[in-house]
């Protein structure tokens, strides 16, 4: 580390019971020098809460380039800096891996203070087995970007676990439900607020719960069943089942998709069985 430099300290703060803050994460943020915050209206709010005091700055995901040089020169002047974000832990799809990039470039010490997390928290409470799960952050929020991603994780063997806002929630349990067909899931809102709420369902039922509303209201975490587990398929079905699709018309490639979706099997494989079946056709 970079002697007489400060120390970075990455705080977790409460996604919304102020009461979730840890007693240490109070200490750092009253002994810091400076406070870089995604948001420092919020932010004041808790630091009024607590009775704390400090100078701050908005750190925001869009200006984190030219924000971040100050910090960093602050940083290597000796002084202590603690970055937090709107609510949970920076860095989880919130502003806070450049900065943390650069200060371990510069040798500053970078200290996490750990504490809430809205994907832990929906992960504990979601029912599903575990422990394995993959998490996606916020989906794309154009349609055929999102669903490429869904296609993507389709046939991965463990729970996928995403942040959403509330008005692209029913369209993207539409496409989890068009792509993965009716798995379970678990949609939490609001999580340890007043008006938390936890849906388990099919994901069309949940789809139809929150499309029946006359809005949905707060951030929310999904978490959608792993896939199934299948058998693996015979070589002898994935041939018949690629001649099957060719006789429709199907090209080759929507062929190898489709029964890339339908079975799991590596995508090689099949791909290997299709140039054959396609190559006898035009024979």
């Amino acid at each position: 580390m970079t002697s007489g430099s400060g120390t970075l300290y990455i705080v977790a703060t409460p996604i919304g019971n102020l009461g979730d803050i840890s007693s240490r994460a109070l200490e750092i943020l009253a002994s810091v020098d400076l406070i870089a915050a995604e948001d420092t209206r919020r932010t004041r709010k808790l630091l009024t809460r607590f009775g704390i005091k400090c100078g701050m700055v908005a750190y925001f995901r869009g200006r984190e380039a030219s924000r971040g040089a100050g910090i960093i020169a602050r940083l290597e002047a000796g002084e202590d800096v603690a970055l937090v974000s709107d609510a949970g832990t920076p860095g989880i799809s919130d502003p806070g891996w450049f900065l943390v990039d650069r200060a371990l470039a510069a040798g500053i010490r970078v200290v996490p203070v750990p504490g809430p997390c809205a994907l832990a928290a929906m992960v504990s409470v979601a029912g599903f087995p575990g422990p394995e799960f993959f998490f996606l952050g916020f989906p794309p929020t154009r349609k055929k970007a999102r669903a490429d991603l869904f296609s993507s994780c389709c046939a991965l063997p463990c729970e996928l676990v995403f942040y959403e806002s509330p008005r692209r929630i029913v369209a993207t349990l539409a496409d989890i439900a068009a792509i993965m067909g009716d798995r379970r899931v678990a949609v939490g809102r609001e999580l340890t607020k007043l008006n938390e709420e936890v849906i388990r369902a099919p994901v069309r039922e949940a789809m139809a719960m929150l499309a029946a509303r006359p809005a949905v209201k707060g951030e929310l975490v999904v978490v959608v069943e792993r896939a199934s587990a299948r058998p693996r398929p015979e070589r002898e079905d994935i041939v018949r089942r690629l001649e099957e699709l060719r006789e429709t018309g199907t090209t080759m490639k929507d062929a190898v998709a489709a029964i890339r979706k339908e079975t799991g099997a590596p995508r090689r494989e099949i791909y290997a069985e299709a140039l054959s079946v396609w190559g006898e056709a035009g024979n």
